[in-house]
């Protein structure tokens, strides 16, 4: 049997590879390996890594001894250097990365250097701040493409990658969104001791190009929600640089009534709850992907999600600027923009995931190849 390991840093991308874990840990050809690293391992931000300990999969390895700092550049070389440790123990034949966060990048980085196939989940896609840079750079690290829509297999295929290599699969989140495994928004509220009967969720993160104003960012974003008056679930941003301030900012809320903090939420309990909000706001790819799947309306604000999106095909979506007047307004017509898309997946990730291994196992070889525009089977882009 061949080993497959899978790398995750965040809340966000253990929620997009859960159902294809589960899915490969069913098959009798391949043994899912689950490396936890990043983001989860932090204290402040919920030790996430416990969520996927819970889930009980057979193989799972928690990077303990991994140092993080307040640095991207020094952690990403921190992480590579344990990352590397691990892969060279375990040997496996496929590592497999999602998005476009730092550990899904070390995992690329380490996998192409030892020769290891490398799957990258969700490429092909843009949005903004460096995001859309580390996503591309995994991109042309990787093998192998499973991408969200026939949108994003274009824009790899413009990469220069092999066609027959690019795989439209769906958002893997969405199998998850789509079955019935959810728990009651209810039963979530009363488990984390949250009084409201109706409610929105408020997701900001820093955006790392536009760092120098985030104090004034949020702080705008801040007033526009006490101005609303309505409740809000406030979830606390990831570890990119600037969120510190966002934290300290959020932080002041604390004793508000009508807003709950939470550091982070178990995968299931956030789509429980996001499927019976009112409307999720901020700047988290959240409202734009999963958002759209429930028609859950999204104002999302600023610049971080520029380009992820077609306002034509996702009709839920307010863009506003980070400007209190603007947040405002936006928040009084939210109920103008409740549409259901599944423009990022129908709920067959898992199962497409798995029938793409077995096209790839024989055809794909380690060494990267680069395809010209105009030399290649599907033409001039």
């Amino acid at each position: 049997m061949k080993k497959i390991v899978f790398i995750t840093g965040t809340r966000a991308d253990y929620g997009k590879l859960k159902s294809i874990i589960v899915a490969v840990e069913s098959s009798k050809k391949w043994v899912p390996y689950v490396y936890v690293t990043g983001m989860h391992l932090l204290p402040d931000h919920g030790s996430t890594y416990r969520s996927v300990l819970n889930d009980n999969y057979d193989n799972i390895f928690v990077e303990h001894e991994l140092s993080l700092v307040d640095s991207m550049d020094t952690n990403i070389g921190n992480t590579i250097v344990k990352m590397a440790e691990y892969i060279h123990k375990i040997r496996p034949d496929i590592i497999v990365v999602h998005g476009d966060r730092i550990d899904a990048l070390a995992g690329a980085i380490v996998g192409i250097l030892n020769s290891i196939i490398v799957i990258h989940v969700e490429g092909g896609e843009k949005s903004g701040t460096v995001d859309d840079s580390l996503r591309h750079a995994i991109t042309k690290l990787s093998h192998v493409h499973c991408c969200a829509n026939e949108e994003s297999r274009r824009r790899i295929l413009q990469l220069g990658e092999p066609e027959e290599q690019i795989f439209v699969t769906g958002s893997p989140d969405i199998d998850i969104m789509l079955s019935s495994k959810l728990p009651s928004s209810k039963l979530v509220l009363r488990e984390n001791g949250i009084p409201f009967d109706e409610y929105a969720i408020f997701i900001y993160h820093p955006v790392t190009t536009e760092v120098e104003s985030c104090d004034e960012r949020i702080s705008a974003c801040i007033s526009a929600l006490l101005e609303a008056g309505h409740n809000y679930i406030v979830i606390l941003p990831n570890n990119d640089t600037g969120s510190q301030i966002i934290r300290k900012r959020l932080e002041s809320l604390r004793d508000n009534k009508r807003f709950c903090i939470v550091e982070s939420f178990p995968f299931e309990d956030f789509l429980a709850l996001l499927k019976d909000s009112s409307y999720i706001i901020g700047n988290s790819s959240a409202g734009i992907r999963e958002a759209s799947v429930f028609g859950i309306p999204c104002i999302n604000i600023g610049s971080r999600q520029n380009g992820r999106y077609n306002p034509k095909i996702l009709r839920n979506i307010n863009t506003v600027e980070e400007d209190c007047r603007s947040i405002v307004e936006a928040i009084g017509t939210y109920q103008d923009y409740q549409y259901v898309s599944y423009w990022f997946g129908d709920g067959h990730a898992s199962e497409l995931f798995l029938g793409m291994l077995e096209r790839i196992e024989r055809v794909v070889s380690p060494q990267k190849v680069f395809v010209d525009i105009g030399h290649s089977s599907w033409g001039a882009f």
